[in-house]
């Protein structure tokens, strides 16, 4: 989840914003990484498919702010993900990750980081840039996964979700967890190679290839809005 986030990086913010790039995060500014990103995984990412918006939602993954210095690397591409599923139809999602009580539901996660987000405090809020409409669904969860111990499955097979579209953080541990559930439940899943981060480029990169391999279309922001958009079009002549 995060953790690792904020032994690694956290613990940096008031020293140098270059140890960041040390772990491999600044990268992630690049206007150009989501074509890099497809470069570094095209010998896996062989299926090429785009979701059909009708049965398509987006899961935007524990952006809060916990993890507000990694946020802001992507922040800008998952508003525009937002923005474009909004535009089309797309149902969206946001997962929350928080313990009430960590000694009870923390679980080998909280074991294993030694340390854990609270439920109802500061660092559990999803990040003030975005801001989630009324009727787009918070999923409150304690595991890496979005579906373990959530009503996500019921909710999306309630809805007639067929396809799942995931950014957010952290590519290796929140997400990719999530886009490997959703396969297993069977859904279509489209990864964000660049609306998604990691603490170190290599553990993201890594991530993408065993996704491509063998779980999830991996896909760039601007190559994903451009396909909403035309059935954005679509909508307004309707209208």
């Amino acid at each position: 989840m995060y953790y690792i986030y904020q032994q690694v990086v956290l613990s940096t913010r008031f020293v140098d914003d270059s140890l960041i790039l040390h772990h491999g995060q600044t990268f992630a500014r690049d206007r150009n990484m989501g074509s890099k990103y497809l470069q570094d995984v095209e010998l896996y990412n062989t299926r090429f498919a785009l979701p059909a918006p009708g049965k398509a939602a987006l899961l935007v993954i524990d952006m809060q702010q916990y993890s507000a210095l990694l946020a802001d690397l992507i922040i800008e591409r998952v508003r525009s993900l937002i923005d474009a599923c909004r535009s089309a139809g797309v149902q969206i999602f946001y997962t929350r990750h928080g313990h009430h009580d960590p000694a009870k539901n923390g679980g080998s996660l909280v074991k294993w980081w030694g340390q854990a987000i609270h439920y109802g405090s500061p660092g559990w809020e999803i990040v003030s840039e975005l801001k989630p409409r009324k009727e787009e669904a918070i999923i409150d969860k304690n595991r890496y996964s979005a579906f373990y111990g959530t009503n996500l499955d019921a909710l999306l097979k309630e809805r007639e979700i067929e396809d799942l579209i995931i950014c957010g953080l952290l590519t290796n541990c929140c997400c990719e967890t999530t886009a490997r559930d959703a396969f297993m439940r069977d859904y279509r899943v489209f990864f964000i190679a660049d609306a998604t981060a990691a603490v170190a480029e290599e553990l993201h990169i890594a991530a993408l290839k065993n996704l491509a391999y063998g779980f999830a279309h991996i896909l760039d922001t601007a190559s994903l809005c451009r396909h909403l958009q035309s059935f954005s079009l679509h909508r307004d002549e309707k209208t």
